[in-house]
């Protein structure tokens, strides 16, 4: 083959790698972009000249990567649920005993109920529209269920290391999760809440639910 044809061909697959990373970038930037505005206004309350607006592109290019606002949506749902995710993985990068790594995800989850405005705006969001929206709440059924078991897990290591005692992993973490639902709606109407002092106290709560006080276990 030819110098120059060579050159052409690694030219051309060059230009479509960057092509596709920048590609990827902008529907990054749109994603975000889209997670913000919507936790801040709800879903209703914000248009797609606004997402194209604080993303920096055009409506044109938001269009070459999303076919509609609906679209954008179930964007945000996925980027929402993988950024809680990986705060708790971040939250648990260097911790191995079992209760502490109990302990801290429900620290993270409790200031992120109360502290984090814009989750529980966005949380509300999907709530609301998933009562029309079968995918959407699919993709909220399927997020709810690997944080479920994510806990189940937790608290079946911390109770096998003789860390906790529970008799039914499974009921403790659906009643937990169901009160810990319950802390966001409070937040939303009791603004007051949402102190360190009462960050603390509903910790204990929770650990009373999965069937030890805190203060007992490092007794």
């Amino acid at each position: 083959m030819p110098t120059s044809i060579v050159v052409i061909v690694v030219s051309n697959a060059a230009t479509r790698r960057f092509s596709v990373t920048r590609a990827g970038k902008v529907r990054s930037k749109l994603v975000a972009s889209a997670f913000t505005l919507f936790a801040q206004k709800g879903f209703d309350g914000v248009n797609l000249d606004e997402i194209a607006a604080l993303a920096g592109v055009t409506k044109g290019s938001l269009y070459w990567h999303f076919n509609s606002k609906r679209d954008l949506i179930h964007a945000a749902c996925t980027y929402y649920y993988r950024t809680y995710q990986r705060k708790i993985n971040e939250a648990l990068l260097e911790v191995t005993d079992p209760w502490e790594r109990l302990d801290r995800t429900l620290r993270v989850a409790v200031r992120t109920c109360l502290m984090d405005q814009q989750n529980r705006v966005f949380t509300m969001e999907i709530f609301t529209f998933s009562v029309h929206d079968e995918a959407l709440r699919r993709g909220w059924q399927q997020f709810y269920d690997s944080v479920r078991e994510f806990y189940i897990g937790l608290v079946k290591t911390a109770s096998s290391a003789g860390k906790i005692h529970v008799s039914d992993p499974d009921q403790a973490v659906n009643l937990m999760l169901a009160a810990m639902e319950g802390v966001k709606l409070r937040a939303l109407f009791e603004p007051e809440i949402c102190s360190a002092h009462e960050e603390a106290k509903i910790v204990a709560g929770l650990w009373e639910i999965l069937g030890h006080r805190p203060e007992a276990v490092n007794a």
